[in-house]
């Protein structure tokens, strides 16, 4: 059968060939090994070679996947500094108080993990001893992206160390009296502890990585010198599986970002059994890690494992373990040495003399325990490898056992990621195995106790000692005080009070202006972080190009082919703009590190992230979360917004619910602005708020969400009403009046209140007038700039009025003595107004986009929906018929009369 994957001879014809004779003798040479050596040996000599090649810097196709075995051997292993016997003892106390802290927890029934911390401990104890930089010497130090079921351990050293006391360890997930745990690595729930949430499986790596490139962002545009900063992502072989794991490997290698190492915990399991039951995820992972351009460091058998392969002459050993898959190294955990000699050692001859020389022990120890992971020499070897490692970013494959030191019920057993405590009896197994000074009369009633060597002891010295070398605590968030950035100019917002006059201008490009000249401010202009996922000439940004500069690292190593062109593609080193792609997920990502910059180097930044509307929330909404969770701060902007506006886009392109999704993230300030200079009124108060002198009570670690339109509309004035700025603030005031708009109702004419967001409120003025001139009726339009925040504000209200004090929402206050019902319209589904229904006196009914998008005009989309100026009248005539106000049938001469 002919290899498919054979180069065939019409290929070689494209290669030419000075020497064939030389060629040829090369060839021989590997036909003789092969026939004389064996096709293994011959391979091993192709991939000695190929090593020895990659290493003297000739191009050539990297080899994606080496032996299953470690890639730093013993003998080239460096030493360990400091105290291995007392390093030992300290990871021995967090083992047990962590196992301690969930075991206690599960009394109260809200369940923890124990496994994964007991499978990883080494990966994180010879961090936090040896490389892990605290934030007292610089005030960036290191960034740590914990793996969220390891975070038991994580508290339990922080307990040995004085930062935590057994009350607060009690209240492991329990936070509601003020005094507990969350779960997970979690800064708004434990800020003074966590710095990144990194439980939704995926985003962890993911903002790792944007991490490592902001902070040579940072660098490279002067701000920060970031240079001794490193990013650690401690990730499980399971969470690899997730898209977002993977989604920036290829970007990390490019830019070359060696200030980065992910540390995976091959422990083979996932939640539910093996992650690859069939094959080898360390395999794979290397493969694909190899692909993308990292340095990859296969950390995998422990030192028991040494004579197994000194015996290995022949190399049958390294080609079993590359066949064995992972389940049955599992299986292999839970089996006699008897089970072991017969499957693994059983099918090979040279095998079979192997396992005559071990004793039955030895074999135990190597698959019972002996993983290269659970050894902090070996961990401190790779570790080294990753951090003087130069040119690419390492991926550091560690395997363990899950479920490690937890005894024969937890180790690599399926179901050990459900199992949340132990039993007393296998606490004092582990108790025995790790050798601590804790007596059976200490399990008072039953309960396991918690156990400190003491605050004076050499181990807390020790473990303290170690930390104050590295620069202090670790995890540790601090926010350093800063001064509030100055307030930019106020002639940059108020420019837009003036209008338009009779030219046309989308709200989007309204924005993109006020961007252009705050980024102009001496003060605070280069603080600003332009972020697009590759649409920027949509949204009428290119002309930032040549002035801000595209970031790059490698600057511009090209001439652009607009060279010649007023608004040239400029990249540069200290480029402003980061211009990422078709990634909306990378983009959040950077969006993510730039808006916590003030706590994660003491620097302040203000980032601004546009895109398509339809691609934010219901794309990214996860990344949102985090957003909140990290407690960032910043402008996301959906441009493009609405679900008619987007001419011929249709469905995918259509969105009529980003506001109904912001609106459940608590630290989202949702936005639907009309006109420009309601744009410009909103992001002077964000800046204000986020960055200056917020308000008594208000507060700063909140993030801005702002919906901004395609569609060229005449920009009015700023109406001279009182009190109108804290109006667009809080997301209404009147716009106008039917005699203000220069209509004169007749006497007596029956009143209706138009409430509009965002495009919707040029209908609703439309509207407004078709009223008045043909069915004399006389309408006020609003501007609800934030149904969102209008709700937050009533249901703090709600909240108030149960504590017993009175307080009137803003929607009621703003709509007193407003005459006659109230109809609200939006280019959303109507439940985004709907929001506010049950705080507002009046009659009220609604209109909105909802159902499915479609490819058509503005008009004949506004038509379908039923939200066009006409279908205003319509509704409007019939809310007022159903008062009394109006003739029942001036309904249905309207609905005649407009085609409806």
């Amino acid at each position: 059968m002919t290899d498919p994957n054979a180069i065939q001879p019409s290929e070689l014809d494209q290669l030419p060939d000075r020497d064939p004779e030389e060629t040829a003798e090369w060839q021989a040479s590997l036909d003789a090994v092969t026939k004389a050596a064996g096709p293994h040996r011959a391979a091993y000599l192709m991939r000695r070679t190929l090593e020895r090649a990659e290493g003297a810097g000739i191009a050539l196709p990297k080899l994606l996947e080496t032996d299953y075995v470690n890639s730093i051997p013993t003998s080239a292993e460096p030493a360990v500094p400091g105290d291995e016997a007392m390093e030992q003892r300290i990871t021995a106390w967090n083992r047990w108080n962590a196992a301690a802290m969930v075991t206690r927890g599960s009394t109260y029934g809200v369940g923890g993990h124990i496994a994964t911390f007991a499978s990883a401990a080494w990966l994180y104890e010879t961090g936090f001893n040896h490389f892990f930089k605290g934030k007292e010497a610089d005030g960036s130090g290191d960034q740590l992206y914990i793996q969220g079921h390891a975070s038991p351990g994580i508290y339990a050293r922080a307990f040995l160390d004085g930062r935590l006391n057994e009350e607060q360890l009690d209240n492991f997930r329990r936070e509601a009296a003020g005094n507990g745990l969350p779960s997970y690595p979690h800064p708004r729930r434990l800020p003074w502890l966590w710095e990144f949430p990194t439980v939704s499986m995926g985003l962890g790596p993911l903002s790792a990585i944007y991490q490592a490139r902001f902070n040579r962002y940072l660098a490279n545009r002067g701000i920060k010198d970031t240079a001794g900063s490193h990013v650690w992502a401690f990730l499980g072989d399971g969470e690899m599986d997730e898209p977002e794991s993977t989604a920036a490997l290829a970007l990390a290698a490019r830019e070359e970002l060696d200030n980065l190492t992910f540390v995976i915990n091959c422990n083979l399991q996932r939640l539910d059994g093996p992650v690859r039951a069939n094959f080898k995820i360390v395999q794979e992972l290397e493969a694909q890690f190899r692909g993308a351009g990292w340095n990859v460091v296969k950390t995998l058998w422990g030192t028991a494992w040494d004579e197994l392969f000194r015996l290995d002459t022949t190399g049958a050993l390294v080609r079993r373990l590359r066949q064995v898959p992972d389940a049955q190294i599992q299986t292999y955990q839970t089996r006699d040495a008897a089970y072991i000699r017969q499957d693994f050692f059983g099918g090979d001859p040279a095998l079979v003399e192997m396992a005559k020389l071990l004793s039955d022990d030895k074999i135990l120890e190597c698959f019972h325990l002996s993983r290269g992971g659970h050894e902090a020499r070996k961990v401190f070897a790779a570790y080294k490898a990753a951090v003087e490692h130069k040119g690419a970013p390492t991926v550091i494959l560690a395997q363990t056992v899950k479920g490690h030191t937890l005894g024969e019920g937890f180790a690599s057993k399926n179901a050990n990621h459900q199992m949340k405590k132990l039993s007393v009896d296998e606490f004092k197994n582990m108790r025995d195995l790790l050798e601590l000074p804790i007596k059976d009369s200490d399990f008072i009633d039953g309960v396991v106790p918690y156990g400190h060597p003491g605050a004076d002891s050499p181990e807390v010295r020790y473990l303290q000692e170690r930390r104050a070398a590295l620069g202090g605590p670790a995890p540790a968030r601090r926010v350093h005080p800063v001064a509030p950035l100055p307030a930019p100019a106020q002639k940059a917002f108020a420019s837009f009070d003036k209008g338009s006059g009779s030219q046309n201008v989308a709200t989007t490009m309204a924005f993109v202006r006020l961007v252009k000249d705050l980024v102009r401010d001496k003060e605070t202009g280069k603080r600003w972080v332009p972020i697009v996922p590759d649409e920027a000439r949509t949204f009428g940004m290119e002309s930032l190009f040549p002035s801000l500069g595209i970031y790059s690292p490698k600057g511009q190593t090209y001439e652009p082919v607009d060279r010649d062109q007023l608004m040239y593609y400029k990249e540069a080193q200290n480029g402003q703009i980061l211009n990422e792609g078709i990634t909306e997920a990378g983009s959040m990502a950077d969006f993510i590190a730039a808006s916590t910059s003030y706590a994660t180097h003491g620097e302040t930044m203000i980032p601004f992230y546009i895109f398509y509307s339809m691609f934010g929330w219901q794309r990214t909404a996860d990344q949102m979360w985090q957003l909140g969770d990290q407690l960032g701060r910043g402008f996301l902007v959906g441009a493009t917004a609405g679900r008619t506006t987007l001419t011929g886009e249709g469905l995918q392109h259509a969105d009529g619910h980003s506001p109904v999704i912001a609106a459940t993230n608590p630290a989202a300030l949702s936005y639907d602005p009309a006109f420009a200079y309601e744009v410009a009124t909103i992001v002077k108060d964000g800046l204000r708020r986020m960055y200056g002198e917020a308000a008594p009570g208000e507060d700063q670690d909140v993030f801005y969400y702002l919906t901004v339109y395609n569609e060229p509309m005449p920009q009015p004035a700023k109406p001279s009403v009182q009190g109108i700025d804290q109006g667009i603030v809080k997301g209404l005031y009147r716009f106008n009046t039917a005699e203000s708009a220069g209509i004169t109702p007749p006497a007596n004419a029956p009143r209706i209140q138009l409430l509009g967001s965002g495009t919707a409120i040029h209908w609703a003025l439309k509207a407004q007038a078709l009223l008045a001139e043909e069915w004399g009726v006389a309408a006020d339009v609003w501007s609800a700039t934030s149904w969102s925040e209008l709700r937050r504000d009533a249901l703090e209200a709600d909240e108030a009025l149960l504590r017993g004090e009175e307080r009137v929402p803003f929607v009621r206050q703003a709509l007193q003595g407003a005459e006659g019902p109230v109809l609200a319209v939006s280019d959303y589904m109507r439940q985004v107004p709907d929001q506010i229904a049950q705080w507002v006196e009046q009659d009220w009914s609604s209109l909105g986009a909802d159902g499915f998008g479609l490819s058509d005009t503005r008009e004949a989309a506004r038509r379908h929906f039923g939200v066009d100026a006409e279908s205003i009248v319509v509704a409007a005539l019939a809310q007022l018929a159903k008062r009394g106000e109006v003739k029942a049938t001036a309904v249905k001469e309207a609905r005649e009369k407009y085609g409806l």
